[in-house]
């Protein structure tokens, strides 16, 4: 295995540093309030010097689509609007003297007034320009007097100037300019460069605060800007992105640009950093947690500190500034009732944050250690396999401080860290060379991105704003859909002629398109089934009402694109369907939108309708024909953003001798480490509040996790007492993203299969002894359930053998199918073996906390896997495989009669079609020639596209009667005959 452990040791050091995680919001924030609201949002207040007054930009001028600088009074509430009102504006600051305003403007650009009118004819097609975005070479820095309403104009160069502030004695300003790239002579390239990426030659300025001598400061390829002083005015802080301007990390510098150097390296877009007054340490914006979740985050001021999350709420956090006592935060927000951000402000609690970093009062940050979530000392556990260690490391794992350790989080890597520093502390040997980790990276969800735009012709012009009026489905296609006439057809249902009921009986055919001519048109349905149809009638027609089968039965008429209106008798919360993740990522094929009731409305306004009208008639269950929306027409175009995270795994090995032995069949023992996070989500079997509270998962598998610990450790221990001699090297590993589809086993496997079989997908048997695993062993309830055990021969005498002393009370089963990572490896031809102690009341809740863990009965199944391991790893000889067909379970797919034997790879990501893991070697898919690792991209002459395609299409299928499956192998498509059987 010496390749793989050379493989790792790249992709682990690649990995940024992982911040120490917040434990809430409430920490760090209290009597948080809004401090702004109108207009359309407002955002970069900073305060006065005597924190009396704030200087803020907003969007709230009538006639003017810009930000403009006003000045509130914080005792009062009096504002006044200090810039011309023409033009943009930004970054405004006050003096010291509380008598005169900086900030940025471009007012004195002749185009100020055509700008302004483009900038709204684009907002009525929805289309809105970010200001920050444009670098705008007419930018300014200007002056303005309190006293007289005077203004003056501190540079005059051509190029962007802005982002400016004082000095906290008044002598200087510090401020981001790109005027370099105007005044010299530039190569070719960078000429071409300077048309479209303007903030590549931003770089970090001071000036004495008459705008007079002014001395550049950094010069480096990429965008610096952002500058403040700290409050003694020694320091400066400010952001620079990488050339690219896909990175941002968090820079300090002395006021004469020397001693400059990064307090962050987390490879994330970190910006808009800002000094304590106290000097030693920082609060910043970052998207560490996605790419459009910005949050506030603070490190110390030598950047020697693991920076600490202090925002968790949803909605954009960034721009921070502390008031100059130190005791309050004023940031801009998109917590607020519309999503627009405005001003937030809310007491500091500096203790709280000194003691997240490490610091003592007054004592400068440089000479501090790291504070890290405390860890329980591992090394005061026993060596032999006890209820009271595997309690301390249950406790931690499902500690709030560990956030439920949902893959890709804080949290999750504290969970990893602490296995890594125990295997490490046991005497484990790192799978990685240095580094105990193994990174994947996967989609964690979806989000609109910032070009989607609607536009209805052939009516009044009224603006069609994004996620307010319609929004875009997550599994829509993307881009361009022009210009198209739009026809309404109901629920969107049809049923094939061939559809049958739960008594395999003929049923009564259902279509929304008689007599409806759909091609190239957009087609307008309601959302879910019929309201006032019967129980059976709704359990025939559910399987053909989702959302993807509705998109499939459009596109595959010829449709352009699918309109999804709720209609008022749904009662839903609300109308536009929810921009939710889900397992394929594959693209319908179809532009697919969700529109509000309202808009729904104004598109059938030309046929005399109403959705209220339509949608009576329809919950009768009666059938009516289409309607065409004469005269109209709608284009759009759909943005939709992948959110992407990094988990990792955590890989040791105990060795037979010395070092790990490629030549031999290691033996696997593991677990999952992740849960489900501060957040249930979709997987949680909580109500109401709960299901926003910390999913623990001590049971869920914090438990199966200890186990691994205490097996490792007991196994170690033995070696070097010179008690055992191990014949093959055990590998322990606990793997990340098993909650959201096994997707760290995936990884891992995938990863071996082609290294040495040259395929993704190929057998790995004989590459592994065997698998162990342990998924919830915590709730012993009346006996231990031992699965998988059809996969060897071997194991019902382990079993017998190992069992006899310790005398648990055990069911087994031999399906080696399950939801839990063992099935990856069996897949791939290992024996594997799953202990657990059944689901309870708990389970994907809140409520799975530690103190309900059955700690001796745990002890008693640890130390019977442990035994089985022990016997396994001194073995001669490798268990032996047994190939078993998959069970043929009808909830598993949705109540489908037909049965073909495949086994998909719900891990498949964004592939076109459905790629299968596995198939059943006497299914009628492995008698018609299928094979794990073919992607099936069409089905009795019908495309695939996604796994929703897949199952609709199957429902179509006719028992007994063969069609055609066509798959994509080695990048060739492949036609097979098949014939469905029967999953009863």
């Amino acid at each position: 295995m010496s390749m793989r452990l050379r493989l790792l040791v790249p992709l682990c050091l690649s990995l940024p540093l992982a911040p120490a995680l917040a434990q809430t919001e409430a920490d760090y924030l209290t009597n948080a309030r809004q401090l702004t609201f109108e207009g359309r949002r407002s955002g970069e207040g900073y305060f006065s010097a005597d924190g009396t007054k704030m200087v803020f930009q907003s969007e709230r001028e009538e006639g003017n689509p810009f930000y403009q600088i006003y000045l509130m009074d914080l005792e009062t509430g009096d504002q006044e609007r200090i810039s011309p009102g023409m033009g943009k504006t930004t970054c405004a600051w006050m003096h010291p003297d509380g008598k005169r305003i900086l900030f940025a403007s471009t007012h004195t650009d002749p185009k100020s007034k055509e700008l302004q009118a483009a900038e709204y004819k684009d907002r009525e097609t929805s289309r809105v320009r970010k200001y920050s975005w444009d670098y705008d070479e007419h930018y300014d820095i200007w002056e303005y007097t309190l006293a007289d309403r005077s203004l003056k104009n501190l540079t005059q160069t051509q190029g962007y100037d802005a982002e400016g502030a004082y000095s906290p004695d008044g002598k200087s300003i510090v401020f981001a300019s790109n005027r370099a790239a105007y005044q010299r002579k530039l190569s070719t390239e960078d000429e071409e460069r300077l048309k479209v990426d303007k903030q590549y030659f931003m770089d970090i300025y001071v000036a004495d605060a008459d705008g007079q001598n002014v001395r550049q400061l950094t010069d480096v390829p990429g965008y610096d800007g952002g500058p403040f002083f700290s409050a003694d005015g020694k320091r400066i802080c400010w952001r620079r992105f990488t050339p690219k301007g896909d990175v941002a990390e968090v820079w300090t510098m002395n006021v004469d640009g020397s001693d400059a150097h990064p307090v962050t390296k987390l490879g994330a877009m970190s910006w808009a950093p800002y000094f304590h007054p106290s000097g030693d340490y920082l609060i910043f914006t970052t998207n560490l947690n996605g790419f459009a979740n910005f949050e506030l985050y603070i490190v110390d001021a030598a950047g020697k500190h693991e920076p600490v999350r202090v925002t968790t709420t949803d909605g954009f956090d960034g721009l921070p500034v502390f008031s100059p006592d130190g005791q309050k935060l004023s940031w801009t927000s998109g917590r607020t009732s519309n999503g627009q951000s405005q001003i937030f402000m809310a007491d500091w609690n500096d203790a709280a944050a000194r003691k997240a970093l490490g610091l003592v009062k007054g004592e400068p940050s440089s000479v501090k250690e790291v504070k890290k979530v405390e860890q329980p000392d591992f090394s005061l556990t026993k060596s032999d396999i006890t209820p009271t260690d595997l309690r301390q490391h249950v406790t931690y794992l499902a500690s709030d401080e560990l956030d439920g350790r949902l893959t890709g989080t804080e949290g999750e890597k504290l969970a990893t860290q602490y296995v890594a520093d125990v295997f490490k502390g046991i005497g484990l040997v790192p799978y990685g060379d240095e580094a105990w980790f193994e990174p994947f990276e996967f989609t964690a969800g979806v989000a609109l991105g910032d070009d989607n735009r609607l536009s209805l012709q052939g009516a009044e012009e009224v603006p069609l704003t994004t996620d307010k009026d319609w929004r875009p489905l997550s599994f829509s296609q993307l881009g361009e859909v022009a210009a198209s006439d739009i026809v309404f057809a109901g629920y969107g249902v049809e049923t094939p002629d061939s559809a049958t009921g739960e008594d395999g009986k003929p049923m009564e055919t259902y279509s929304s398109y008689a007599h409806l001519e759909v091609k190239d048109k957009w087609v307008m349905v309601f959302r879910y089934l019929p309201e006032g149809i019967s129980k059976d009638r709704r359990n025939e027609l559910t399987r053909y009402a989702s959302l993807r089968h509705k998109a499939l039965v459009a596109r595959q008429k010829g449709a352009r694109g699918l309109i999804i209106v709720s209609g008022p008798n749904s009662k839903v919360v609300q109308q536009l369907v929810p921009m939710s993740f889900d397992a394929s990522l594959a693209s319908s094929g179809i532009a697919a939108i969700s529109i509000t009731d309202a808009l729904a409305n104004r598109l059938l306004k030309p046929a005399g309708k109403t959705v209220k009208e339509l949608q009576d008639k329809l919950d009768t269950g009666d059938l009516m024909g289409g309607i065409n929306c004469e005269g109209l027409k709608l284009s759009a175009k759909i943005d939709i953003r992948q959110e992407k995270k990094t988990g990792r795994n955590v890989l040791g090995v105990l060795p037979a001798r010395d070092q790990p032995d490629p030549h031999v069949a290691p033996l696997i023992v593991c677990a999952h480490i992740d849960h489900l996070g501060s957040k249930g989500g979709s997987n949680s079997r909580a109500k109401g509040d709960e299901a926003n509270m910390i999913h623990h998962g001590a049971d869920d598998n914090a438990s199966g996790v200890a186990g691994v610990i205490e097996i490792a450790q007991w196994l170690a221990d033995l070696k070097k007492q010179g008690k055992i001699k191990l014949t093959r090297d055990v590998i322990f590993a606990t793997w990340s993203g098993e909650e959201l589809g096994l997707l760290g086993s995936s990884h891992y496997v995938e990863a071996l299969a082609k290294m040495f079989r040259g395929d993704p997908n190929g057998k790995l048997t004989g590459m592994f002894a065997a698998c162990l695993n342990m998924d919830m062993i915590g709730r012993f309830q009346k006996t231990l359930v031992l699965q998988g055990v059809g996969s060897s021969t071997w194991w019902p005498k382990e079993i017998e053998k190992r069992n006899a002393p310790i005398g648990l009370p055990i069911t087994t089963q031999t399906d080696a199918y399950l939801p839990t990572d063992s099935t990856i490896f069996y897949q791939r031809g290992i024996p594997t073996l799953n202990a657990f102690t059944g689901s309870h009341e708990d389970y994907h809740k809140p409520s799975d906390t530690a103190d309900k863990i059955d700690y001796d009965n745990a002890a008693k199944i640890t130390r019977l896997m442990g035994l089985i391991a022990r016997g396994v790893a001194t073995a001669d000889t490798n268990p032996d495989f047994v190939a078993m067909e998959a069970p043929k379970n009808k909830d598993s797919r949705g109540g489908l009669r037909a049965y073909l034997g495949t086994i998909p790879d719900y891990a498949q990501g964004d592939i076109k079609g459905v790629k299968l893991s596995g198939v059943s070697p006497v299914g009628p898919a492995g008698k018609a020639g299928v094979k794990g690792g073919d992607i099936i991209i069409k089905l009795g002459g019908k495309e695939v596209l996604n796994i929703y395609d897949y199952t609709s299409l199957m429902g179509e299928l006719k028992i007994g009667q063969e069609t055609t499956i066509t798959v994509l192998r080695a990048g060739q498509e492949v036609e097979l005959k098949i014939t469905p059987g029967s999953r009863e």
